[in-house]
C-alpha cells in the first residue's frame, strides 16, 4: 500500500513532470492563460496517460523489443483520438480553445517516457496508478500556472471577475512571456522550499532519457558506418 502511494505522491510532488522534470512544456503555456482550458488539458492527457499505460503494460511481454517504440506510438495515437472526439462532441468549446494542442498529446514526452519508463516495466495496477499521479501533476502545474496568468492578466479566475484586479491587469501575462514568467516563478518557488533539491542535473542526462535504449542503437549503428567508409 506504501509503495502505490509512494507511486500516486511520486507524478504530483517528488518528480511533478512540468515543475520539476521539466517535460511538456509547451502545451502547459500555450493553454494556460485560462484556467478552465489548463484543467481541460490536464484531464484529458490524464486519460490518454490511463489509458495507454494500461494498454502498454498488458501487452509488455507481447511486444517484441524491437519494435514497442511505433507500438506505443499506435495506442497512444489512439486513446488521444478518442479523447479528442470525446471533447469535441460534448464541450466543443474546450475542443476549439485547446486547438492543435488537443491532438497533440500524442507526441507529449510525458506520455511517451511513462510507457517506456514504467508501464513496461510494471503490471497493470502500477502502471494505471503511476498514470493518475503523473497525470495528476501535469494537471496541478497547469492549474497553478493558469490561475497567475488569469488573475494578474485578465483579473478573473474560473471567468469570474475578481474586484480591485479586474480592473488592473498586467496585459504581459496573457502573452507568450507571461507563460514563461509565472513558469519561472513556480520553479523558483519549488527550488526555494526545496533548498535546490528538486530539480537534479541527473534528471537532463542520457540516463533519464525514454529513448536511451534506441538512441545508443542508433548511435553505435553510424559509428559502425563510418568506420565501413574509411
Amino acid at each position: 500500500m506504501k509503495k502505490r502511494l509512494s507511486i500516486l505522491l511520486n507524478g504530483i510532488i517528488k518528480e511533478n513532470p512540468v515543475l520539476v522534470l521539466i517535460l511538456g512544456i509547451c502545451p502547459a503555456l500555450a493553454v494556460s492563460t485560462q484556467t478552465i482550458n489548463a484543467i481541460g488539458m490536464g484531464l484529458a492527457t490524464t486519460f490518454v496517460l490511463i489509458g495507454s499505460n494500461i494498454a502498454i503494460s498488458l501487452l509488455r511481454k507481447s511486444i517484441p523489443n524491437k519494435i514497442r517504440i511505433p507500438c506505443y506510438i499506435v495506442l497512444i495515437a489512439g486513446f488521444t483520438t478518442i479523447v479528442q472526439m470525446v471533447v469535441e462532441a460534448y464541450a466543443y468549446s474546450l475542443y476549439l480553445a485547446l486547438g492543435i494542442f488537443l491532438p497533440l498529446i500524442a507526441v507529449n514526452c510525458i506520455v511517451f517516457a511513462r510507457a517506456e519508463m514504467f508501464a513496461n516495466k510494471n503490471g497493470v495496477l502500477d502502471s494505471a496508478i503511476d498514470a493518475i499521479g503523473m497525470g495528476a501533476g501535469f494537471t496541478v502545474a497547469l492549474f497553478l500556472i493558469s490561475s497567475i496568468r488569469e488573475i494578474f492578466g485578465s483579473g478573473t479566475w474560473f471567468g469570474l471577475k475578481l474586484p480591485v484586479l479586474n480592473n488592473n491587469t498586467i496585459e504581459a501575462f496573457t502573452l507568450a512571456p507571461g507563460g514563461f514568467i509565472a513558469f519561472g516563478i513556480l520553479i523558483a518557488i519549488i527550488n526555494k522550499v526545496s533548498k535546490g533539491r528538486a530539480i537534479k542535473k541527473d534528471d537532463f542526462g542520457c540516463d533519464a532519457c525514454p529513448s536511451k535504449a534506441v538512441c545508443g542503437k542508433i548511435k553505435a549503428q553510424t559509428e559502425l558506418a563510418k568506420e565501413g567508409t574509411n
